[in-house]
């Protein structure tokens, strides 16, 4: 099977596992897929995406695959590529960071997160609660309430407060030094899309915009913080910078 087939196949399969979760519940409330059945749609669904994403990123260089040239705006080329936009990145980039930096600090001094994560553990039986009607639950996505039910039922608070802490506080110091910003802004993102599937607006509608702005900017985000040298050094996986083609070098020469 050609990688193209691939691509297709795994396509497909997305789109109808997506359907079948989405369709019925659009419909009636009463026609959504339950148990066992929408567990394996579920799991389909984000597999298959998942390796849509890598094959895609595989049949790129496959000869025949079309690339849409139209020029974007010199506006857009100046904000994500040019270093004088960092200072307009450099506020946005802190304040992000600060607000991670706070959020970790404060739980890490909160016993109910250190000492067991009870803290953790409340704030999930309270997000996959499900009221009666005509209150709404605060999850609307089943598999996200799947997945809160599998960790409490593991018991998983005790480690996962650890992760979150941490997290946030990792994400908040490299955010405010500028070092692997894109890195550091798409944990953010992810973090903040988290508490958004388990019902928690707040701040995080806001965050995770200003995080998306950094992770497109991740060229220049951080040009006025660590990244300014550290991205010449370390280069991306897909073009090592000058610590590894010296390695390699020296490795040639061996």
């Amino acid at each position: 099977m050609t990688l193209r087939n691939v691509v297709y196949v795994l396509a497909a399969i997305a789109v109808v596992s997506l359907a079948l979760l989405l369709v019925p519940q659009i419909i009636s409330a009463d026609m959504q897929l339950e148990g066992d059945l929408r567990t394996i749609v579920t799991w389909a669904f984000w597999i298959s995406f998942i390796a849509l994403i890598v094959a895609l990123f595989q049949y790129r260089n496959v000869p025949g695959a079309r690339e849409v040239e139209v020029e974007g705006p010199g506006f857009a080329r100046f904000l994500f590529n040019n270093t004088a936009s960092g200072l307009f990145w450099l506020p946005i980039r802190v304040f992000l960071g600060v607000s991670w930096l706070q959020s970790g600090l404060g739980k890490l001094n909160n016993p109910d997160w250190t000492q067991g994560g009870t803290a953790l553990r409340g704030f999930w039986e309270r997000a996959v609660a499900i009221p009666d009607a005509p209150a709404r639950p605060a999850i609307t996505y089943e598999w996200y309430r799947d997945f809160l039910n599998m960790l409490l039922n593991a018991n998983a608070e005790t480690w996962f407060s650890w992760l979150i802490m941490l997290g946030e506080a990792a994400i908040g110091v490299a955010l405010i030094v500028g070092a692997l910003t894109g890195i550091a802004a798409f944990f953010g993102a992810f973090m903040n899309m988290s508490f958004l599937l388990a019902g928690t607006a707040s701040t995080n509608p806001i965050m995770f915009s200003m995080a998306i702005g950094v992770i497109l900017a991740w060229k220049v985000a951080g040009y006025y913080g660590l990244d300014r040298w550290l991205l010449p050094k370390l280069g991306t996986p897909w073009r090592p910078g000058g610590v590894f083609v010296r390695q390699r070098a020296e490795e040639a020469e061996v």
